[in-house]
């Protein structure tokens, strides 16, 4: 499967930004879909995920309640809603898909997006 993210940008902290991910291929809904994000001189970590159906919906806690992820199968897209961002969320974001069960670890993925930058100014 390709993964094409897009709606990164610049905000201002205390703004919102919906990033889009679009999926290759005619088994969309038989992937897990995971937003990760990463910033410079860190490591990628884990920002929300979604399983297939979108029953299930992780979220890491740096995150909760600000970001809400969700997926339209019939468009193979999945979506990633920010709000309320802060300076500390300036990354460049990255979709990812895998096989089976949703997941948190960035190495159980399969496929990945080319990301998208997103910068929230202070």
């Amino acid at each position: 499967v390709q993964l094409q993210a897009s709606g990164g940008g610049l905000v201002q902290a205390g703004g919102s930004l919906r990033l889009s991910c679009a999926a290759s291929g005619r088994t969309f809904s038989g992937y897990a879909m995971g937003w990760f994000r990463q910033a410079p001189g860190k490591e990628r970590e884990f920002v929300a995920a979604i399983s297939g159906s979108g029953g299930r919906t992780p979220y890491a806690d740096s995150v909760k309640g600000r970001f809400t992820i969700s997926r339209d199968n019939a468009k193979n897209t999945v979506y990633l809603q920010m709000n309320n961002l802060k300076p500390e969320d300036t990354a460049v974001y990255y979709c990812a898909a895998k096989n089976g069960l949703y997941g948190r670890d960035y190495v159980a993925y399969n496929y990945w997006g080319q990301g998208t930058l997103v910068t929230v100014s202070s």
